[in-house]
């Protein structure tokens, strides 16, 4: 008989405690293990029993979420789903969930609580379910739609209209579930002269924007929101803006950015698939691929692509993962060339990117 995920719901609201207890209970694979008021109680709860995800408020008494996020991801890693209404408003709150450790966030409203979390019956299932396969680790300190593909946004490379050779590589990134982090990792780890970074990351439009200023803080180049027209310049990474897919274009010698609408490609926007499709089309072997921890298979075919136009390709290892699904898909696939922990692969792009290499054989 398969074991049951067990579930611990933090939250100082009665009716959100019993409202979320009834619709986890409600599937056979999930069972409550224990409901607590504030972070205090649910400490208490589980020096008795560990359990397999949490569900987590922000604005609680004695301790608030965010601060109970940090202490358990540094001390006993679990996997965290956030419910809270502050992150619907403040993008700050949801960029700081998400950089603490938190594996989802569910944005509750203020009002009619119990009939939003009716109506989510089957998405709070489902995030309860993923979160409960993320691999957590201790932190340093510091809705399903039609699944389409890239064709919808962009044709395949068939006629692509890269250079041969160019004196400058650009860095594709497409990353998803625990991407705050490890995007965090990665681009700190880039020098002034690093190569042009361009990254699609699965978040909503209100928090791209409050993402790439809180990297490029930390950062010692330069992170911003792409906007359509910016170039891609060394010592730069630009973040693909929520809820639209983000493409690279041609322009003589140097690259620049794309904006568009349309569906969602492989049931995201932006989505990894179509960015790494543009790159395959116009930069070809002057380009790296790197598909790092998220859910899902967005960016396999799209690495896949680059890969046959002779852009080198790394995929995140599974051991570093929170969860590995986008760069397990895209090995599976034949799309990677060379699977490294996060610590190291920004030493390898760098690698690549200095190197004059030759065309793959």
């Amino acid at each position: 008989m398969q074991k049951k995920i067990r579930v611990l719901i933090v939250d100082d609201s009665a009716v959100v405690r019993q409202c979320l207890s009834d619709i986890i209970n409600s599937d056979p694979n999930l069972e409550v293990m224990a409901a607590a008021v504030d972070p205090f109680i649910a400490a208490e709860k589980m020096r008795h029993e560990r359990p397999d995800v949490i569900v987590l408020d922000v604005e609680m008494p004695r301790m608030d979420g965010l601060t109970f996020l940090r202490k358990l991801m540094a001390q006993h890693p679990i996997p965290v789903v956030i419910c809270s209404s502050l992150v619907a408003e403040k993008s700050a709150t949801y960029i700081e969930a998400m950089a603490a450790g938190a594996v989802d966030v569910i944005c509750k409203p203020q009002m009619a609580v119990k009939s939003f979390l009716n109506d989510s019956h089957r998405t709070i299932i489902e995030t309860v379910k993923a979160a409960s396969k993320a691999r957590v680790f201790a932190h340093r300190p510091h809705k399903v739609e039609s699944k389409h593909s890239a064709d919808v946004i962009l044709a395949p490379p068939a006629n692509a209209t890269a250079m041969t050779q160019t004196t400058e590589k650009i860095v594709a990134v497409g990353i998803s579930t625990g991407g705050p982090e490890a995007l965090r990792i990665f681009l700190e780890a880039m020098p002034p002269d690093s190569p042009a970074i361009v990254v699609v990351q699965h978040m909503p439009a209100a928090f791209t924007r409050a993402f790439a200023e809180r990297l490029n803080t930390s950062c010692a180049i330069t992170v911003s929101e792409a906007k359509r027209g910016d170039r891609l310049l060394r010592g730069h990474a630009l973040i693909a803006p929520g809820n639209q897919h983000l493409l690279v274009q041609r322009s003589g010698a140097t690259y620049q950015i794309d904006i568009k609408d349309g569906p969602p490609v492989s049931r995201h926007r932006p989505s990894v698939d179509v960015l790494f499709r543009s790159v395959a089309r116009v930069a070809g072997r002057n380009a790296i691929g790197v598909i790092m921890t998220g859910m899902g298979d967005d960016g396999a075919r799209g690495l896949k692509e680059m890969r046959a136009a002779n852009a080198y390709t790394f995929g995140q290892d599974e051991a570093s993962c929170v969860v590995y699904g986008m760069p397990k898909e895209a090995k599976i696939i034949g799309a990677v060339d060379e699977e490294l922990p996060l610590e190291r692969l920004a030493g390898a792009v760098l690698r690549i990117s200095r190197s004059d290499r030759a065309a793959k054989d």
